[in-house]
């Protein structure tokens, strides 16, 4: 199995996808799977690909949903793998995209190698890293599954049956211009604003499950001039929906009050871009999971969690799903890397799911 795997891997990072770039690696799996598996593949209006397989000795006709993503985060073009003692790495320009492209090809693989599984529908989202935007737009009309799993998560053991509220802040703060050398004291400093503003939050893990992060500062145009505009985006993330308002608004007061006190002005937009959600740890298809990990000799590690993930998106358009893992280290760095003896066991776990949703009590 190794070989076929790690082929059919390496063929797939080499296909540039970064968000918003996913359409040549989108056509490349309709024809991969359409020619390998007869599937029955559709691309939505958003360009999503789901992708639909018959079952495979069993008579149990209740489809299955399976979920991955196209994208991948930046630098992720021509990328080139390089095999070394048994792990995959980048040559190291670039992220390898493992993330999710192993899951995808974990289940290419676990198709092609499985005695049976039940009908499956499959999808194959764009833009997930950057905020889960092809889950949120796929057309669920065209999917018949009540339960899923979205194979995005790094440790093989991991079980993630919820996520956070997810609330998107951007800060434009407004101060006035002036040259810097000649007439500096008739400027007000957007930067300075920021900065005071910045240094009075509290970043990190805010609490248990409450997380914030300034991710972007742009402010200036110019060395000589007094900066009159600085743009700032922060995510407020929390397992929580009340302590992410609650929080999300508070960063919003602390802007405010910053860029009032230096004579600036600051306008704060606000978006929530998921609402905290997790199903019950006894729910019938956590409890496969369960099953699967333990059969491949893992001990499962059932978890909520403070990452996006798609399976948030999928809950709330009524497909009961958890999040399981597919091996990936260091994802979102040039230092991302895979091992084959653990993309082997994903497709074991993998297998293990559709053995036991093929009986007859899934019918």
């Amino acid at each position: 199995m190794a070989k076929e795997i790690i082929e059919t891997f390496c063929k797939m990072v080499r296909i540039s996808s970064e968000s918003g770039e996913e359409k040549e690696f989108i056509l490349y799996l309709k024809g991969l799977f359409e020619k390998r598996f007869k599937a029955r593949c559709i691309i939505d209006n958003y360009g999503n690909l789901i992708i639909k397989i018959s079952s495979k000795n069993t008579n149990c006709q209740e489809p299955v949903f399976f979920g991955f993503h196209a994208d991948t985060v930046k630098p992720g073009k021509n990328i080139e793998p390089i095999l070394k003692d048994g792990i995959i790495f980048s040559k190291g320009d670039t992220i390898l995209g493992a993330d999710d492209k192993a899951g995808i090809a974990e289940m290419f693989e676990a198709i092609r190698t499985a005695e049976q599984y039940p009908p499956l529908e499959i999808a194959v989202v764009r833009e997930e890293e950057t905020g889960l935007l092809g889950s949120k737009s796929l057309d669920v009309s065209l999917i018949d599954s009540k339960i899923g799993f979205v194979v995005d998560m790094d440790g093989l053991q991991d079980i993630v049956i919820g996520g956070p509220s997810y609330m998107k802040i951007e800060v434009k703060i407004i101060g006035r211009a002036a040259h810097a050398g000649m007439s500096p004291e008739k400027g007000i400093s957007s930067i300075k604003a920021a900065a005071y503003a910045i240094s009075i939050l509290k970043e990190g893990w805010i609490d248990e499950k409450t997380t914030v992060n300034v991710g972007i500062i742009r402010g200036g145009l110019i060395l000589n001039s007094v900066p009159e505009e600085t743009n700032i985006q922060i995510e407020c993330r929390s397992q929580s929906h009340e302590k992410c308002l609650r929080q999300s608004n508070l960063i919003k007061e602390v802007f405010l009050t910053a860029a009032k006190t230096v004579g600036a002005q600051a306008k704060v937009k606000m978006e929530l871009l998921m609402k905290a959600s997790h199903i019950s740890e006894d729910a019938e298809v956590v409890k496969v999971v369960k099953r699967a990990v333990s059969g491949v000799g893992l001990k499962p590690n059932v978890r909520i969690i403070c990452g996006g993930t798609d399976a948030s998106n999928y809950n709330k358009k009524g497909i009961e799903t958890v999040v399981i893992g597919m091996g990936v280290k260091a994802e979102h760095t040039k230092e991302e890397n895979i091992t084959v003896a653990d993309m082997d066991k994903a497709v074991d776990i993998i297998q293990h799911i559709f053995k036991e949703l093929s009986e007859e009590r899934w019918k």
